[in-house]
């Protein structure tokens, strides 16, 4: 009976020793994916005041856990029985990411400038219903990302058994969401550990200029990572368009992927922002006219 225990431990240790392995090659699989996914969540984590940038991290945190609970079963099973279906979903969302992505930058370019009571009108405006919409954004790109994570992951162990498929998915899935989510906490709260920093060294020595780096260079980082981001959701989209459309993937073999990748996204992107655009006018027109 022991020896049987001691069997079972060791068929454990030898799983669970496969699965590190596959686990591995899988976040590597996934490291350029997940550094996108850093910089569009760091860029949307922001923007809010001091006292509720860690709930407003900590809700979009759940939703990016509820989304891996969500999406790593129906991949595995869908992988089993309906694999084209993945292919569509990862479309639909990098169509979903482009449309995000170019979105900003039209918004940058052509929003006209508010006026002075438009802007007391909007500070005005229930800041409540205004953190949902961000932290309902950040989830719903967190879902598309989640989703290319969980596929990338999941094409890297299709020679495993199942067991080892789940386990892989899943440390990768939670490991993505555990590193994100804590390096991007740690972006936000450096202006307050600048100040804390500040005041423990009474605003002198090393410590309190280090204090005032952190608290100075968190706004260039944000303007940075607001730059990354977008620039991110273009690319991942694109890259989803090339590796998932054999017209894409041998187009234009002589231009760099990166290159050809962010084109694809921005085109496909202008795309989407015309469609949503001219939809919109469309339902505006059919109300007045009723």
């Amino acid at each position: 009976m022991a020896s049987g225990f001691f069997a079972i431990l060791d068929d454990i240790g030898a799983l669970m020793d496969d699965v590190s392995v596959a686990a591995k090659v899988a976040t590597k699989k996934t490291a350029g994916i997940l550094g996108d996914d850093l910089a569009v969540n760091a860029e949307k984590a922001t923007g809010f005041l001091s006292s509720r940038e860690l709930p407003v991290l900590w809700a979009i945190t759940k939703g990016s856990l509820v989304n891996k609970i969500i999406i790593v079963p129906v991949a595995l099973i869908l992988n089993v029985f309906f694999p084209i279906a993945i292919k569509f979903i990862l479309l639909l969302g990098g169509a979903y990411l482009a449309f995000e992505g170019v979105e900003k930058i039209v918004e940058y370019l052509f929003h006209r400038p508010k006026k002075g009571h438009e802007v007391v009108d909007e500070r005005e405006q229930n800041d409540t219903d205004a953190e949902k919409a961000k932290v309902k954004s950040a989830v719903l790109t967190d879902f598309i990302l989640s989703v290319e994570i969980v596929i990338i992951a999941l094409g890297t162990v299709l020679e495993e058994s199942l067991s080892i498929q789940i386990l892989t998915v899943s440390v990768v899935a939670i490991l993505a969401t555990i590193g994100v989510y804590g390096i991007v906490a740690l972006i936000v709260r450096m202006d307050d550990a600048g100040y804390k920093l500040i005041k423990k060294a009474n605003e002198k020595g090393f410590l309190a200029g280090l204090g005032r780096f952190l608290v100075k260079s968190l706004p260039i980082i944000i303007r940075i990572l607001a730059v990354v981001g977008t620039i991110a959701l273009i690319l991942v989209s694109g890259g989803i368009f090339v590796h998932n459309v054999e017209y894409f993937h041998h187009l234009l073999p002589t231009v760099p992927g990166v290159v050809k990748e962010f084109g694809i996204g921005l085109v496909a992107g202008l795309l989407v922002v015309a469609l949503v655009t001219g939809s919109k006018k469309l339902i505006a027109v059919f109300k007045n006219t009723n």
